[in-house]
């Protein structure tokens, strides 16, 4: 904490707000990463082994315990599927309505504050450019005051308490750029999975509905 203040003291008035602005991106950023990775953590479950499960309970007809299932299991997936086999009963088009408004709703919840992380990634180099640039604009403003009679040492550590400002933008910007990527990768991976379990078992319950339609049809046909 002594580290970091000093390094506020050493960034200049010109450049504190800056760099506050900077820590509070800093803050908000690893607040964010922390809430993404807790929420994905219960999001995310072994996909093609719950779909298995689902899909022996449909074939055995345990359309209800399917439904229990997913109730109680956590993750996206899970919820997605419920809605959709709740309206078994219903045709194809509305049950597959019902599992893209879920999976909207399930995304949307998954990516949210996801831009904001991006934009911190974004921000926080600008704001420390912005403030070498106001650090050197004032160094060399001084340097006009002074009629240009100051030395080398004088220039060097107005240039270097100017640069602060920027170490201290990317040492926020480049974290939240890799954590950023890291959690889009595990939301795409979530939004994948959704897809292709959602719609194995649409085509299951439906195959299922026809295969039986078209039984009856026999029987009837042979009588």
């Amino acid at each position: 904490m002594t580290n970091l203040l000093s390094m506020f003291a050493r960034g200049g008035m010109s450049g504190i707000i800056i760099m506050v602005l900077i820590l509070i991106c800093s803050i908000i950023a690893v607040a964010i990463i922390v809430e993404k990775f807790l929420i994905l953590r219960k999001a995310r479950i072994n996909a093609s082994h719950f779909i298995m499960r689902v899909k022996n309970l449909i074939l055995k007809d345990n359309v209800e315990d399917a439904i229990e299932l997913c109730s109680r299991t956590e993750g996206s997936l899970p919820k997605v599927l419920k809605k959709g086999i709740a309206k078994h009963h219903r045709d194809k088009k509305e049950v597959q309505e019902t599992i893209e408004g879920a999976g909207r709703e399930e995304v949307y919840n998954l990516e949210k504050n996801l831009g904001f992380l991006a934009t911190i990634s974004g921000v926080a180099p600008l704001l420390g450019f912005l403030g070498t640039v106001a650090g050197m604009i004032i160094a060399f403003m001084e340097i006009e005051r002074l009629a240009g009679n100051v030395n080398a040492t004088v220039l060097a550590g107005g240039i270097w308490t100017a640069l602060l400002t920027t170490a201290f933008g990317l040492s926020v910007g480049i974290p939240s750029y890799f954590f950023y990527n890291i959690l889009l990768g595990k939301v795409q991976r979530i939004v994948y999975d959704m897809e292709v379990g959602s719609n194995e078992i649409i085509e299951l319950l439906y195959s299922e509905k026809e295969d039986e339609f078209k039984g009856r049809e026999q029987i009837t046909h042979n009588f």
